[in-house]
């Protein structure tokens, strides 16, 4: 039986999706459940596993289509088994060749056998893409077996393909090259809401410097019994999530969003943590910060940087939020402006933190220092608001007691 393969159902708010790579192709038999494609939509990537057994027929998209809900894709034949289709796809290179080598003599009895590959190696062919006329059999007069094939296969493996030797060739002196590939829809998607939140928020930064020492002895004392205890590294982050959230709470209208004429105050604290992927920059959201530990935002954020490289992230785990936290730091940033994520209305940056000559008490001394940057929506938050909110982020890490005193 023939069964259609579709797009399934998008995430809410998601319209279309773009079809990445096929891991099939047409005429490879697949299992059930087996991930036929990856579908890329502007927050995740989808995975489409085959709802029953069978050989793929037919292609009807190809990869970097568009496609929307319900779409028709590719078609089954569930009728098909694995070994049928084995076999057929090792015979299809023979099937190409020539017309006119029907019209050599014949081989010796001797040599009949000679090239053909046995019921094993021809699965195997199938599977590692082995073209089995190629191989030098050493089974009984000269059969191809399943050692044979696994050997050119790891031969093939080893071997440059045209590809990388064509992107290997030098260019010419003064050559000026240029690349042009379509944008990825995740890309689109952070361009899009980039602009959108540029155009439609009063967007405002205000600065500040933190003096990273108590933070960084508090780590560097209890760093290693916290592994211990948890199982997971201490960072930082999670120093600036319970600061961040102490502001909050503090100053709610920072925490706030604009909806139409209407300000929306949240009773909760739902922080997005900026984490760069392969596929660019997500922020998936730490729900309900406010009652999880220092362990429980480290490992909340350890597996949403697992689950970005992997493009393991749901919909679900990018959806919503109401303040952003984004460390440029990471990469060696010292100062920058970071852009609100709509419709929130305030997003704190972190930077590298550098040593600097400080005055304390009236003494010049040497502290690691970072600078701190709070973007607003003027619309809603007031300088005053935004500033204070930003000395109560500094005041918790110079001095890391206020969070347990909640002062």
């Amino acid at each position: 039986m023939i069964i259609d393969v579709t797009v399934p159902m998008l995430p809410e708010s998601v319209t279309e999706a773009t079809l990445m790579t096929w891991n099939k192709k047409v005429g490879e038999f697949v299992q059930r459940d087996e991930n036929l494609m990856d579908l890329e939509t502007d927050k995740v990537v989808l995975e489409l596993p085959a709802q029953q057994a069978g050989k793929l027929v037919e292609i009807i998209e190809a990869d970097g289509a568009t496609v929307t809900a319900g779409q028709l894709l590719a078609k089954i034949d569930t009728s098909a088994t694995a070994e049928a289709s084995a076999p057929a796809a090792a015979a299809a290179p023979a099937e190409s060749a020539p017309a006119a080598a029907t019209s050599a003599p014949a081989a010796p009895a001797n040599q009949s056998q000679a090239g053909v590959a046995m019921p094993a190696a021809a699965k195997l062919a199938a599977e590692k893409g082995v073209n089995t006329a190629t191989i030098q059999g050493s089974g009984r007069d000269g059969r191809v077996l399943k050692e044979d094939v696994a050997a050119a296969a790891s031969a093939l493996a080893a071997a440059p393909t045209m590809a990388t030797t064509k992107a290997a060739t030098p260019v010419a002196a003064g050559e000026r090259v240029e690349q042009r590939v379509p944008m990825s829809r995740l890309r689109s998607r952070v361009a899009e809401r980039l602009l959108q939140s540029q155009h439609e928020n009063a967007i405002l930064t205000t600065f500040n410097e933190v003096n990273m020492k108590p933070v960084m002895d508090l780590r560097n004392r209890y760093k290693e019994q916290f592994q211990k205890e948890y199982g997971i590294k201490l960072g930082f982050m999670s120093f600036f999530v319970k600061a961040a959230v102490a502001a909050l709470k503090k100053y709610p209208v920072v925490n706030a969003s604009i909806d139409g004429t209407d300000v929306v105050y949240h009773g909760y604290f739902d922080i997005g943590i900026a984490i760069g992927s392969p596929r660019g920059l997500v922020v998936p959201i730490l729900r309900d910060a406010d009652q999880m530990s220092i362990a429980d935002i480290e490992q909340a954020i350890h597996d949403y940087a697992v689950k970005a490289k992997d493009g393991k992230l749901a919909l679900e785990d990018l959806t919503g939020g109401t303040f952003s936290i984004t460390n440029g730091g990471t990469f060696g940033s010292m100062m920058s402006t970071p852009i609100i994520n709509p419709p929130q209305s305030a997003i704190l940056g972190m930077h590298a933190t550098k040593e600097r000559a400080v005055v304390e008490n009236g003494q010049v001394v040497v502290r690691p220092m970072m600078y701190l940057a709070l973007s607003y929506d003027h619309r809603l938050i007031d300088g005053r608001e935004a500033v204070l909110t930003l000395v109560a982020i500094k005041d918790a890490l110079e001095d890391p007691a206020r969070l347990l005193l909640e002062l």
